[in-house]
């Protein structure tokens, strides 16, 4: 990290900083209600039609307009699901409604992964440990280096060719990536604990396989392989738009990694501090937005993942303020351009990193991140 990134601040300042995000959040927090709750509602509504009118279309999709417009639907309505509805809801973001229906505890999205799973790796670990190698198992997933703190490998070359293939499979990747196979060998997961997750996963997994590639196929007659291709390929279409999104936020090359020696004793001004350094947003229209799931506000999500994602528009601007403020960077950008940033680092992060580049980066990064968690 560049010294003239934070090099300016002092512990007043970063503490300073994080008293101001903390009233942005408390205003929210304060001013949610009944139209927070009408807008999920809302999305819910729309996203229950869209998967109808879709699935409804495939049942006769032995006729090419009616293939091409219920998987159109059926792609969009899984995306929504997905991003907007289902992991926003697993944030807890919609628990303050009390509606048992749109609640945490209860929704179980229209994915492979079981929603308890993912929300110990998201949730608990990642949003905890956002950027800190060794301990945030989503900076890279655990398959991908993108931090000179992480040794490299030989394996390594190959991540750009598995980083595609992994994109239309996303789903699946991430159902593994939260068994956690990599605790278990090292000792802080229990083979116990380990299987009962695949039994838990093998469930979800047959259940969804069999809505989409069995039940509705069957339901259809002789649209059968028709309505087959459409459901593969909305999934395929879902997971290579969620693959897109999360790696634009997350990896861009301006985004930032930290070690657990930098972070230690981290304040809360200073945790604030993380996520700024380390998101990235993706700039466009309103519905651009939702079908992001708004984590084309990245940054803002990974300083309040609990608030409701349909704020994140109407405080990010106040959020760019503060960083033009602090005279901090806020990484932001079109999809396009984030996106070849995401795979300019994954490149980049291939290759075995030069002794001096690394000696560098240590040497400008440390002084600030120990000042201030002092």
């Amino acid at each position: 990290m560049p010294s003239d990134v934070t090099g300016h601040l002092t512990e007043a300042d970063v503490e300073a900083l994080g008293a101001e995000l903390d009233r942005i959040r408390e205003e929210v927090l304060a001013n949610r209600g009944e139209s927070d709750a009408r807008y999920i509602r809302r999305v819910i509504a729309v996203q229950r039609g869209l998967e109808a009118g879709g699935r409804a279309m495939l049942l006769v999709s032995l006729l090419p307009p009616a293939w091409v417009t219920g998987t159109a639907l059926l792609s969009v309505a899984k995306i929504l699901e997905n991003m907007e509805i289902g992991h926003n809801v697993l944030h807890g973001q919609w628990d303050w409604m009390r509606d048992p229906k749109i609640h945490s505890t209860t929704w179980e999205f229209d994915l492979v992964t079981p929603a308890a799973a993912w929300k110990r790796t998201h949730n608990e670990i990642h949003h905890t440990w956002t950027n800190v190698v060794g301990k945030d198992r989503d900076l890279g997933y655990t398959i991908l280096r993108v931090s000179e703190d992480q040794p490299w490998h030989p394996l390594y070359l190959a991540q750009p060719l598995y980083n595609a293939l992994l994109a239309p499979v996303f789903e699946w990747g991430i159902a593994l990536y939260d068994l956690e196979f990599d605790a278990v060998v090292r000792g802080e997961k229990s083979t116990g604990e380990f299987l009962r997750e695949v039994r838990g996963l093998l469930t979800k997994a047959t259940r969804q396989v069999t809505k989409d590639y069995l039940l509705f196929p069957l339901l259809s007659g002789p649209s059968a392989l028709p309505c087959l291709l459409g459901s593969l390929t909305a999934n395929v279409t879902r997971n290579v738009w969620a693959h897109t999104v999360i790696f634009c936020g997350h990896f861009p090359e301006a985004t930032q990694t930290f070690t657990e020696e930098e972070i230690a004793d981290e304040t809360r001004g200073a945790w604030y501090l993380r996520q700024l350094l380390g998101s990235a947003n993706i700039e466009g229209s309103r519905l651009f937005h939702i079908m992001t799931g708004n984590l084309s506000h990245q940054i803002e999500h990974h300083l309040f993942p609990d608030l409701p994602s349909n704020r994140y528009a109407e405080i990010a601007p106040r959020v760019r303020d503060l960083c033009a403020k602090y005279r901090l960077p806020y990484i932001t950008g079109p999809l396009t351009r984030q996106y070849a940033s995401m795979w300019k680092r994954l490149l980049r992060h291939a290759l075995p990193t030069r002794p001096s580049e690394h000696a560098t980066a240590s040497k400008s990064a440390n002084p600030w991140r120990r000042r201030t968690a002092a």
